[in-house]
């Protein structure tokens, strides 16, 4: 685990977990310069959560996946206050998913009773290659996850009861990704207008990480209705996130990164520029905008001059399509 205070200028090697060398880390939720929340992934009790109170210098042990089959796929936290508010996803366990959330100050996971559990099909899973298949919707008051698998890729919204009940998981199937073992969505991000969570769901099959078709699909109403894309990123993407600065969708993969300027319905290419060192746009895991990370320790920064090139070519290439001819 690494750290940086000067956005990526230097980076500074944080202290590992008592007991935890040989864990295999795969998701980080920072609330401030000292406070964040790591999780490991692994069969059983290889799945923790581990939290810092200290920028990093020591570590305390949270929570551990009670589930001798279970696997932590990823995470995602928010902290409203005091309280810091947790969704935790795991693969199926006796045929169901596994739902952890709330962490407080006292520091108490449990997991999210359902009135209809998340039931599995047989060969579902999760992707858990960038930490991003599961995401609260803006207000927390709904959450999603997305799988694949040999049956077809399907996206979970657990809807909370206002009055109490336990709340209720329901699945959509999603068409517009491919079928497969290594096939589906790997990674979900929203943005919140007007009280609506917009959200983009990427995915694809890792193992054809050329095909430009079943690789992403956007909702504009709180995951109620997902449609399919007009023009679909270039390749496999295994992650997703929204440039609020900038306006712009982002997603990545092993060959190459899309950008989109309307909520997800077009991608296009973002190239390395002349300033960009070769391949800059290739090759990578997972977002955490700015910052980008791949294989092998790699870690980049988002250039924001090469997203707005990108944004003079699509309103070029939209105001020509809107264009209407004189008769």
């Amino acid at each position: 685990m690494l750290r940086t205070e000067d956005m990526g200028y230097l980076w500074q090697k944080c202290a590992v977990p008592p007991g935890a060398e040989k864990l295999d880390f795969r998701g980080v939720q920072a609330f401030d310069a000292n406070t964040a929340i790591v999780m490991s992934s692994g069969k059983g009790d290889l799945s923790r959560l581990y939290k810092t109170t200290d920028g990093c210098a020591t570590w305390k042990l949270v929570f551990t996946n009670p589930d001798k089959d279970g696997f932590f796929d990823a995470m995602t936290a928010s902290r409203t206050g005091d309280t810091e508010d947790i969704l935790l996803l795991g693969d199926p366990v006796d045929g169901a998913f596994k739902v952890f959330c709330r962490i407080d100050d006292d520091t108490h996971v449990e997991e999210c009773m359902s009135g209809a559990p998340a039931n599995a099909a047989e060969g579902e899973g999760v992707f858990a290659a960038s930490n991003s298949s599961v995401i609260w919707s803006s207000h927390r008051t709904t959450a999603f996850f997305a799988t694949g698998g040999k049956d077809g890729a399907r996206i979970f919204r657990m809807e909370k009861s206002t009055s109490g009940n336990a709340p209720i998981w329901k699945s959509s199937p999603m068409p517009m990704f491919g079928i497969g073992d290594s096939a589906g969505i790997f990674s979900l991000a929203k943005r919140t207008s007007d009280h609506t969570t917009h959200l983009i769901a990427v995915g694809g099959d890792y193992k054809q990480p050329e095909d430009a078709e079943h690789n992403a699909a956007y909702t504009r109403d709180d995951g109620l209705h997902w449609l399919a894309v007009a023009s679909a990123p270039h390749g496999y993407r295994s992650s997703v996130a929204y440039d609020e600065k900038l306006k712009t969708w982002i997603t990545v993969g092993p060959n190459g990164t899309d950008v989109s300027f309307d909520d997800g319905r077009n991608w296009q290419a973002l190239r390395p520029g002349a300033m960009d060192q070769a391949g800059a746009d290739r090759d990578w895991n997972a977002l955490s905008l700015p910052f980008v990370v791949g294989p092998d320790g790699r870690v980049g920064i988002l250039r924001d001059a090469a997203v707005g090139e990108a944004r003079k070519s699509f309103d070029a290439k939209s105001a020509k399509d809107a264009k209407v001819t004189p008769r």
